[in-house]
């Protein structure tokens, strides 16, 4: 169960130049048309999500300030899924930032993904998609696309500023040929390989991921959105980039 903690006072800043209204959604044309849902965040101001956002682990998962934000212990992961029965195809993007507190512990994993919908087998990780996956204060962000039974395809994005509260935006297009990764409103990754299109229902998770048996900083993650777009409109600009790299997920069941 979520224990919900004193709230601790951000906001959201728009007015820096950094992601936020430039996007993969309006940069790729998709902001047009398709838009199956969209978070805002905006109501209530501050205090527990709707029924919507299932919240799991040690710490909180509440609305602040316009935005959705898991604060973690540092006593193991925190998670924030959202419940509905997902969809195969189409396009997430969300704006996120993370902050942990504190020089003492291990860092957490800040984690956003597509994982199977309510109802469907995760098999520990195996068919899950990131969006973005990093330690808070790095300057890389990993992407990967897992496959039944055990496969893993995945690539790194170098050059990132993961420093306290900077803002980006990451966002995915799954389509029944391909996977696309978008940071920043720029392609860095699209894969064709099809043995990782799985069909599967997907929805999205957001956890602070702790390492087994360790004491963990303090952390923060915070979303000023997610949205959800079909693939009704077509891209308005090229999506190719560099294939990612095949590998082995360990932890698959």
């Amino acid at each position: 169960m979520v224990a919900l903690l004193a709230v601790v006072p951000a906001q959201a800043d728009h007015a820096e130049p950094e992601p936020g209204p430039i996007h993969a959604g309006t940069t790729y044309g998709w902001w047009n048309k398709g838009v199956v849902w969209r978070e805002e965040f905006e109501a209530p101001y501050s205090g527990p999500t709707g029924p919507q956002w299932q919240g799991a682990g040690a710490g909180e998962v509440v609305h602040q300030n316009g935005m959705l934000t898991l604060n973690a212990t540092g006593q193991g992961d925190l998670t924030a899924t959202l419940a509905g029965a997902g969809a195969e195809v189409g396009r997430w993007e969300t704006r996120l930032r993370s902050r942990q507190y504190g020089r003492a512990g291990a860092r957490y994993k800040v984690l956003a993904e597509l994982v199977p919908a309510a109802g469907t087998a995760e098999n520990c990780g195996a068919r899950n998609i990131a969006l973005a996956s990093y330690a808070p204060g790095s300057k890389v962000v990993d992407v990967y696309a897992r496959t039944l039974p055990n496969v893993a395809y995945k690539a790194r994005n170098p050059g990132m500023d993961l420093r306290r509260d900077r803002w980006h935006t990451y966002a995915v297009e799954v389509t029944r040929e391909r996977i696309s990764w978008f940071i920043d409103a720029h392609v860095v990754y699209t894969e064709a390989r099809g043995d990782l299109l799985s069909g599967t229902p997907l929805t999205v998770r957001f956890t602070l991921k702790a390492k087994p048996g360790k004491a963990m900083k303090v952390s923060r993650m915070q979303m000023d959105w997610v949205r959800h777009w079909s693939l009704a409109a077509p891209n308005t600009l090229p999506v190719d980039a560099p294939s990612t790299r095949a590998g082995v997920y360990g932890q698959a069941c």
